[in-house]
């Protein structure tokens, strides 16, 4: 090849091809490249903004549930303090028996300077417990003459009545019944008048 050929042809490769559309096509594909840019951009807002909100309404269930955690396991733990004696409680309340069958005993003896002592000493025992256990909650349910409840009263024998004002009501209590802070812990053993 000539030296000249070869010169021409090194310029036609450096040179650029001027086309005149060029600027025309650059500034389109430009303006789409931006409104292409524009919606991955609008896009990307709209899923962090779903993520967000996504994440925000997770925590807030997550805080009230936390929450509603908190205070259940708060009521638990004061059922908890509130009938933590309730065995001991129930384990007492025999003695509390006792103490009242000695006293009715103790009031139908022949009175006596010895049985006076007796019963004094006994009523102060019993009253001492007695006053202790009220403070820790016990209640000793009232029964006699009341209507018949079976959230209160087991009844163990029926007897039967004539005035018709007597019907269905607790007529003869066997066995004191108690709440300790409201629940039941002994029912009340009762005779029902039918």
């Amino acid at each position: 090849m000539s030296k000249n050929k070869k010169e021409n042809i090194e310029q036609e490769v450096e040179q650029p091809v001027v086309n005149e559309q060029q600027p025309e096509v650059e500034a389109e594909n430009a303006q789409a490249t931006e409104g292409a840019e524009e919606e991955v951009v609008v896009s990307k807002e709209e899923e962090l903004a779903g993520k967000l909100a996504e994440a925000n309404d997770k925590y807030v269930r997550l805080a009230a549930e936390f929450d509603n955690y908190r205070r259940r396991v708060a009521r638990e733990k004061l059922d908890i303090i509130a009938t933590a004696s309730e065995d001991v409680i129930k384990g007492i309340l025999p003695v509390l028996d006792d103490c009242g069958r000695a006293l009715q005993v103790l009031e139908q003896s022949a009175q006596n300077d010895a049985t006076k002592a007796a019963k004094e000493g006994t009523e102060l025992i019993m009253n001492k417990l007695t006053a202790y256990l009220k403070t820790k909650g016990l209640e000793q349910i009232d029964a006699m003459g009341k209507e018949f409840d079976t959230d209160f009263h087991e009844a163990i024998a029926q007897f039967p009545v004539q005035e018709a004002d007597k019907k269905n009501k607790v007529f003869d209590v066997t066995q004191h019944g108690y709440t300790l802070n409201g629940k039941v812990i002994r029912f009340a053993k009762v005779v029902v008048g039918i």
